[in-house]
């Protein structure tokens, strides 16, 4: 059988060992050196850093954040991508282009957005300040700043998917007698699983990482609204490389368990499309 190939085979293998030197320079490498500098004093200075109260605190805070933007980024990914593969309405074309805006809009200035709002000079801020409410460098600023950042990413994973699958089902479920939510659960939501998992883990891993618009409305309070991605920053400006690499590793970390799961749902979010199109 012919190949459809019609690159020399030295091209081919020169392709390839670029794109494997460059993912070595600039994946594999640092995060070598990110866990060579965290054990650099031993073991013992790698784990006082991480049991460090600041930095269990900051542990804390990140998966508080995620805990909470991640579930309301599902209700308002699902509920989007409903609406705009399932339904013909005025607007629809304003609406996909507003949940692609964290996208064109720089997390500083997102973050600055919601100081402008909600600090003390801000438009809203007299009345939470006569009311006793603190949104800004206090935990509801972090998972505002969190949520605008993150909520593209699952509705970006459903909407072409919906769009694909189409309205057939729906619709004969719908005219059998079954419910709106007995249709989504037992129609629609077994078609988007993976895409939906798929989706859910890359708004957690961006939620848990993420630093320009959470270090504008933080305020940088140690050990009360300092992040993880926070937290390192301000040790390695201390100059305190061990402790900052250490705690870098618990990011890592996460960051090579979310590559693991996000390989095992692409194979199966493929295999997905695969079966529907057969």
């Amino acid at each position: 059988m012919k190949t459809a190939v019609t690159e020399p085979r030295w091209l081919r293998w020169l392709l390839i060992a670029l794109a494997l030197g460059f993912l070595a320079l600039n994946l594999a490498l640092p995060l070598i050196v990110v866990f060579a500098e965290a054990f650099r004093k031993g073991a013992d200075a790698y784990l006082a850093a991480i049991r460090d109260p600041e930095a269990l605190t900051a542990l804390r805070l990140t998966l508080t954040v995620a805990a909470i933007a991640v579930p309301l980024n599902i209700v308002f990914g699902l509920a989007a991508s409903w609406a705009i593969a399932k339904f013909d309405f005025r607007g629809k074309a304003l609406l996909v282009t507003l949940i692609d805006l964290p996208f064109s809009v720089s997390p500083v200035v997102a973050g600055l957005i919601y100081v402008l709002l909600f600090g003390m000079q801000g438009w809203f801020g007299p009345w939470l300040r006569d009311h006793d409410v603190q949104i800004i460098f206090a935990v509801p600023g972090l998972v505002l700043a969190t949520l605008f950042i993150t909520f593209p990413f699952v509705a970006r994973e459903l909407i072409p998917l919906m769009e694909e699958q189409g309205r057939e089902e729906e619709e004969a479920a719908l005219s059998l007698g079954a419910s709106g939510w007995a249709t989504f659960r037992r129609v629609t939501l077994p078609n988007i699983r993976w895409g939906l998992l798929y989706g859910v883990l890359l708004c957690n891993a961006r939620a848990m990482g993420e630093f320009g618009a959470v270090s504008v409305v933080s305020g940088h309070i140690r050990g009360k609204t300092n992040t993880l991605p926070l937290h390192i920053e301000i040790l390695y400006n201390e100059y305190n490389f061990v402790a900052a690499f250490a705690v870098a590793t618990l990011l890592a970390g996460l960051a090579l368990v979310t590559l693991v799961v996000k390989s095992f749902l692409e194979w199966r979010y493929a295999e997905q499309l695969a079966g529907h199109g057969a």
